[in-house]
C-alpha cells in the first residue's frame, strides 16, 4: 500500500509523519472505541461503518486496530474491511502480543504464538502482508519489566517473510526501544501519554525524536478524566472542547508525535479531526503544563 498525503482535509492539518516507508497524517484514528458505547452497550455495525468511512473522508490515513478490539459479534478488523476494503492510501497499523481465547478471555502470547496471531489479523483485515505491528508487552496497561527480546524477534522473522512491513513496540519502557532497535528498525512507540498522564514517557518521547521514531500515544484524550482548569481555560480562549485542547497539546509535542483518539460517533469524530488544525500558543503550552 501507498499513502498519499497530497490533498488537503482536516486530518493533514498538523502535517505528516513517516511510519517507515509510510506517511500518514499526524491524526489518525484508533478502532478500540469503534463498537462501544459510553454506557458500555454495543454500538450498530452501521454506525461504526459510518464512522470509519467518514474518518477517511476527512482525510485520516492511518488506522490503529488490534484482533482483540472487539465487543459482542462483531471486530473492529472486520468493521474495517468492511467499511474500508481495498485501502486505498491507508495505512493500518496493528498490535500483537495481548489475545483473546475461545472464552473471551485475554492471554499474553508466546513467541511461537505471534505468528497465529499475526495470521489472524491478515484475514480478518483481508490483507497479504500487515502494514505496521506493534509488539505489545506488559498486562493491560501495566508496562513489562523483562526482556522483549524473544517476542520481538520472532516478529522481526515474520517482517523478513514479507507478512509484516514494518515493526513498532507498545507498552514499553525506555530500555525496551533499546533492546528492540538491536534486533529490528523500530517505526513506532506506541504507550499512554497525555498531558495529565504518564509524563515519565516524556523520556521516551525525545528518544524517539532523536531517532526518527513515531510516538503514538493512546488514551491521550481519556487520561485527562478529571478536567482542571487549566484545560479549561484554554478551551475557552480557542472555543474549542477540553478533548480537542488535550489532542492539540499531544501533536505539540514534536512532529514525530502522532494522534490517535477513538470514538463510535461521527460528531465526535468530526472534533477529533478538527484538533488537528488547533495551534496553541506558546502561553496556551505554558498555562498547560504549569503544576498544579
Amino acid at each position: 500500500m501507498t499513502t498519499n498525503t497530497t490533498t488537503t482535509t482536516p486530518a493533514a492539518a498538523a502535517g505528516t509523519w513517516k511510519l517507515g516507508s509510510f506517511e500518514v497524517n499526524r491524526l489518525g484514528f484508533g478502532a478500540m472505541r469503534l463498537m462501544s458505547t459510553s454506557d458500555g452497550g454495543i454500538r450498530s455495525r452501521e454506525t461504526a461503518i459510518a464512522v470509519l468511512r467518514r474518518a477517511v473522508e476527512l482525510g485520516v490515513n492511518h488506522i490503529d486496530t488490534a484482533v482483540f478490539y472487539f465487543a459482542g459479534p462483531r471486530s473492529a478488523n472486520e468493521l474495517i474491511n468492511t467499511a474500508l476494503a481495498p485501502y486505498e492510501n491507508l495505512t493500518i497499523t496493528t498490535k500483537v502480543g495481548p489475545g483473546r481465547d475461545f472464552t473471551g478471555a485475554f492471554y499474553t502470547a508466546r513467541p511461537d504464538q505471534l505468528r497465529a496471531q499475526v495470521e489472524e489479523n491478515l484475514r480478518e483485515l483481508g490483507l497479504d502482508h500487515l502494514d505496521v505491528a506493534n509488539y505489545r508487552i506488559g498486562e493491560g496497561l501495566d508496562r513489562g519489566e523483562g526482556s522483549l527480546a524473544d517476542g520481538f524477534g520472532a516478529l522481526a522473522e515474520l517482517r523478513e517473510e514479507g507478512l509484516i512491513r514494518e515493526l513498532g513496540i507498545s507498552n514499553v519502557a525506555p530500555h525496551h526501544l533499546t533492546e528492540a532497535l538491536e534486533i529490528a528498525p523500530v517505526v513506532c512507540v506506541q504507550n499512554q501519554y497525555g498531558l495529565t498522564a504518564r509524563r515519565e514517557d516524556d523520556e521516551i518521547v525525545r528518544m524517539c525524536a532523536e531517532r526518527g521514531i513515531a510516538f503514538v500515544p493512546f488514551f491521550a484524550v481519556a487520561s485527562g478524566q478529571g478536567e482542571d482548569e487549566r484545560v479549561a481555560a484554554v478551551a475557552r480562549r480557542h472555543d474549542a472542547t477540553p478533548a480537542q485542547v488535550r489532542l492539540a497539546w499531544t501533536l505539540h509535542q514534536g512532529p514525530h508525535v502522532l494522534a490517535i483518539p477513538g470514538t463510535g460517533d461521527v460528531a465526535h469524530l468530526e472534533q477529533n479531526v478538527a484538533a488537528a488544525a488547533l495551534e496553541l500558543t506558546a502561553d496556551d503550552l505554558a498555562t498547560l503544563d504549569a503544576k498544579g
